[in-house]
């Protein structure tokens, strides 16, 4: 397994160009962020081979949402653009997701008027043809679902099965799923070891922080030595994303993941 720092919200205590080479000198194999318009991609991509290190990922949609049918062709548009920019840089996939997210992650739209049918549908259709962009472009589209008691409230896709189902009918090699253990754990699904098991299949991307808190492990509720054990049980080869914000400081919180990690 890999392991890569969010350094979005790990080494801000740098400066933004400053947090490639500290996540190396860490030890992560990679870093990822969050959007991607907000960045000189040029900049990005020359600090990250300064660094030699990996680029996992960043976020692929912006202000559009999958489950909303009229947004089909601005929401293609704009993944078209994300995939551009992950090849400029050299990453390796983008995070979407089922609902528009603003400033801090709030869920723009709940869409209260339309009915569960319409937002898989609709979903489900786009999906389809971002799989065939994905393809083309060789890099992969990670579908995340979101905690919707906390972090994201009113956010459609938030159950692993789901995220998972759809992968599987839709079998693409370029979409995937992004299993976030600390937003499932806080919308109770739990199970941690046989959700990894049932669903590893269609695992491209795995992000971790303790819960309650989202901070480093160890400050919070969730064995995360037992879970990486099982990860590597079951032959998980992908990144393990540290998604999480130092309770303390950068210093601490890599410490514990490196533990967590077994590095």
């Amino acid at each position: 397994m890999k392991c890569t720092a969010c350094i979005e919200t790990i080494f801000t205590e740098l400066p933004w160009e400053k947090r490639f080479m500290a996540a190396k000198k860490a030890g992560f194999d990679a870093v990822e962020f969050w959007s991607w318009t907000d960045k000189d991609l040029e900049q990005v991509k020359k600090l990250a081979e300064e660094a030699d290190i990996v680029i996992s990922g960043f976020n692929g949609d912006a202000d559009y949402s999958l489950v909303d049918p009229t947004h089909k062709e601005k929401y293609l548009e704009f993944l078209k653009s994300s995939l551009e920019a992950a090849k400029k840089v050299g990453a390796l996939s983008v995070t979407i997701h089922s609902n528009a997210l603003g400033e801090g992650g709030v869920v723009v739209n709940h869409y209260d008027e339309l009915s569960s049918t319409v937002k898989l549908c609709s979903m489900y259709d786009m999906l389809k043809d971002a799989a065939v962009m994905a393809e083309e472009a060789g890099i992969t589209c990670n579908l995340e679902a979101l905690n919707i008691t906390t972090d994201h409230v009113g956010n459609f896709l938030q159950t692993t099965q789901m995220a998972a189902e759809i992968i599987r009918v839709l079998d693409s090699p370029r979409v995937r799923i992004l299993y976030d253990i600390y937003h499932m754990q806080l919308n109770d699904e739990g199970s941690i070891i046989d959700t990894i098991t049932k669903y590893v299949d269609t695992m491209g991307h795995i992000h971790i922080a303790d819960a309650p808190g989202r901070h480093e492990p160890g400050t919070g509720e969730i064995n995360y030595k037992n879970v990486i054990a099982h990860l590597e049980k079951v032959g998980y080869t992908g990144y393990v994303g540290c998604e999480l914000f130092p309770k303390n400081s950068s210093d601490e919180a890599v410490k514990a993941i490196m533990e967590v990690m077994g590095r």
